[in-house]
């Protein structure tokens, strides 16, 4: 994979323990215009912080990030440790602080052992030279069961430039940004304003329509770098250059958010829940996140429980506007209920037959309008208890 004037690195500083690479180097040779958006929830992560003071000039050069401990709800000394790893990794690359975001994923409220952060950060850069996309995404996974990375190419009147993106999230997974970081990386040369618009757009369309267990976390991060390294003309909007880049960067950000519902702690089940003929798109959304998020309809995904009447409890109480006269459902095309009431016949046995399978589509139809919205999610297992039950052992 070819991405011009990136390079990447990671190490083992073992900040919560030893075994793992848990701390990594994204840089661009060149300055990039960047943009990101951040969790919105009111308790934010010392690095959220921070790199959301250093975003506002529009662009940035490094990102340094750990899995392990999450440096939130850590005080002023949190944000000491924060600095200092953007100063140290500054100092090391020859860039100003301001041109490095820092971010962390890991255990709420632990101290982060900055001394192991200080002493792994000059192998961390020395690793620049050979090391891959591939090692970052493994070093910024927790609960993750797989690294998940994506990359599309283009080409802009002959030139080439790629699109890659990487992500890590299982868990305390909700809408307005699921919990996870990704980095977006792109060779390209794009109008900043442009890049900003596109991308905020892709991400409501991609990892805020993602839900595992609607929780948010204090630390969300999706952050885009374009270096313009690939030397193509600049791209802009509403040109068919344009288009096609912001066609790109959706499909590698939706790729991202599927790869984070599939891996959704202890999920055996990918469910896409679209969700039409709502009053409008906000309505469309309430009650597809509503049905999403449902623990009742969780469960009854991984038990393979054709019941729709949790279904339709849970679009009542989502808060759009309802006339339970009119809902439909179906799994996967098998009509299960129409105008409210169950659709008879074999609608039981198919629609159990549909739920055994590892992804299918839920599609619920309230009646009203031409409101629609579509959100991923997966099942609720023994396994998620698990695993959530000892995260901190």
């Amino acid at each position: 994979m070819d991405i011009k004037g990136f390079r990447f690195s990671a190490v083992e500083a073992a900040i919560k323990k030893p075994g793992r690479k848990d701390l990594a180097l994204i840089f661009s040779e060149v300055p990039a215009s960047a943009c990101a958006v951040f969790t919105v929830n009111a308790v934010k992560a010392a690095p959220v912080l921070l790199s959301m003071e250093h975003i506002k000039g529009g662009s940035a050069q490094a990102v340094v990030v750990n899995s392990g401990n999450a440096n939130a709800c850590t005080g002023d000394a949190g944000m000491i440790v924060a600095r200092e790893t953007a100063n140290l990794v500054a100092q090391g690359l020859g860039i100003s602080d301001q041109a490095v975001q820092v971010s962390s994923t890991g255990v709420i409220g632990v101290p982060m052992p900055m001394k192991r952060i200080r002493d792994a950060i000059p192998p961390l850069i020395e690793g620049l030279s050979s090391g891959t996309l591939d090692d970052v995404a493994q070093a910024i996974m927790t609960t993750d069961t797989f690294p998940k990375m994506e990359a599309r190419e283009a080409e802009v009147r002959g030139t080439s430039y790629t699109v890659a993106g990487i992500a890590k999230g299982s868990g305390m997974i909700m809408p307005n940004m699921a919990t996870m970081l990704s980095y977006i990386i792109s060779d390209a040369a794009v109008e900043p304003a442009f890049q900003e618009r596109a991308f905020r757009k892709a991400v409501a369309q991609s990892f805020n329509a993602i839900t595992v267990d609607g929780d948010m976390s204090t630390n969300d991060t999706c952050l885009l770098m374009a270096n313009g390294m690939a030397d193509n003309d600049l791209i802009r909007e509403g040109t068919a250059e344009g288009d096609a880049f912001e066609a790109l960067l959706n499909d590698v950000l939706l790729s991202l958010a599927k790869q984070i519902a599939r891996d959704g702690e202890g999920a055996t089940k990918f469910v896409e829940v679209r969700v039409s003929g709502a009053r409008g798109d906000d309505d469309a959304r309430l009650a597809a996140r509503a049905i999403a998020n449902s623990c009742l309809v969780k469960t009854a995904f991984y038990g393979q429980d054709a019941n729709w009447g949790r279904i339709f409890a849970a679009v009542g109480y989502s808060g759009a506007e309802v006339d339970q006269s009119l809902l439909s459902l179906s799994f996967d095309g098998v009509l299960m209920a129409r105008n409210g009431i169950f659709a008879g016949g074999d609608a039981e046995q198919r629609g159990t037959e549909v739920l055994r399978k590892r992804e299918f589509t839920v599609s619920v139809d309230l009646g009203l309008g031409n409101g629609s919205a579509t959100v991923y999610t997966s099942d609720l297992s023994h396994d998620y208890v698990s695993i959530n039950a000892d995260y901190r052992t």
